[in-house]
C-alpha cells in the first residue's frame, strides 16, 4: 500500500513538474513576443517622429516662399492660396490625411516653381533660391525617411498577422493598434510624360518635303539617220578636135 502511494505521488510529481515546465515555456514565448511586438511598434512610432520633423520643417518654410514670391507672382493667386491651404493640413489630422497633404503639397509647389520659370526677376532673387533649395532638400528627406518607415510598418504588420504572434497580438489589441503606411501621390508614380510640338518653336523653319525622285531620263532619240552619199561625177569626155 505504501509503495502505491509513493508510485501514485511519483506520477503527480512528473505530471506538476510537466504542467509547471508547460506553463514556463509558454510565459516565456509570451514574453518575448510581446517584447518583439513593442519593438516593431516603438521603430515605426520613431519612423513617423522623423517624418514628423522634415513636415515641421516644410511647414514652417512655406510662409517665407509665399512672402517671397507674391510680390512677384501677382497674377498667381490661385497657386498660392492652393500652398496655404494644404501647408495648414500638413500638421493636423491622422497618418493618411497628412501624407496626403503633402503629397498635394508637392505637386503644388512643383507647379509654383514652373510657372516661377516665367519670371526672371524672381528666379535671380537670392532668398527665393535659397527657399526653394531648402524645400527641395525637406522632400528629398521625407521620400528616404517615407521608405524606412514603410518597411517598419510592413514588418510591424506581417508580426501582428502571422502565427502565433498574431495570438499575442489580438490579446493586447490595444496595445498593438494598426498602423497605417505613408502612401505615394498617385502622380510621382506615373512615368514623366515628354512632348515635343512643332509650333513651340515661333519661326522655326519647317522641312520641306524631299523633291520628287527625277523621273528617268527619257529614252535617247533614235540617232537620225545618215544622209544618203553624194553620187559621183562621171569624168566629161574632152571634144574631138
Amino acid at each position: 500500500m505504501a509503495f502505491e502511494i509513493l508510485g501514485g505521488m511519483g506520477l503527480l510529481t512528473c505530471l506538476g513538474i510537466i504542467l509547471a515546465g508547460g506553463i514556463i515555456v509558454v510565459l516565456l514565448f509570451v514574453w518575448m513576443t510581446y517584447n518583439r511586438l513593442i519593438t516593431l511598434r516603438n521603430r515605426v512610432e520613431n519612423a513617423w517622429a522623423q517624418i514628423d520633423v522634415q513636415l515641421k520643417r516644410r511647414y514652417d518654410l512655406i510662409p517665407n516662399l509665399v512672402e517671397t514670391v507674391k510680390g512677384y507672382m501677382k497674377h498667381e493667386r490661385g497657386t498660392l492660396v492652393e500652398v496655404t491651404k494644404y501647408r495648414a493640413a500638413l500638421m493636423t489630422g491622422t497618418v493618411e490625411e497628412r501624407a496626403s497633404a503633402n503629397n498635394m503639397l508637392s505637386q503644388t509647389l512643383k507647379s509654383l516653381f514652373a510657372v516661377a520659370e516665367n519670371y526672371p526677376d524672381l528666379k535671380a532673387n537670392e532668398n527665393f533660391k535659397m527657399l526653394q533649395d531648402e524645400l527641395a532638400g525637406t522632400e528629398n528627406k521625407i521620400s528616404y525617411i517615407r521608405t524606412a518607415y514603410n518597411d517598419s510598418v510592413l514588418e510591424y504588420k506581417n508580426a501582428k498577422e502571422m502565427f502565433p504572434t498574431s495570438i499575442i497580438a489580438g490579446m493586447f489589441a490595444a496595445m498593438f493598434p494598426a498602423k497605417p503606411f505613408f502612401e505615394t501621390a498617385a502622380a510621382e508614380k506615373e512615368p514623366v510624360k515628354v512632348s515635343f510640338d512643332d509650333s513651340a518653336a515661333p519661326g522655326a523653319a519647317k522641312d520641306e518635303p524631299a523633291p520628287e525622285a527625277a523621273e528617268e531620263d527619257a529614252p535617247a532619240p533614235e540617232a537620225a539617220q545618215a544622209a544618203p552619199a553624194p553620187k559621183a561625177k562621171k569624168p566629161r569626155k574632152k571634144a574631138a578636135a
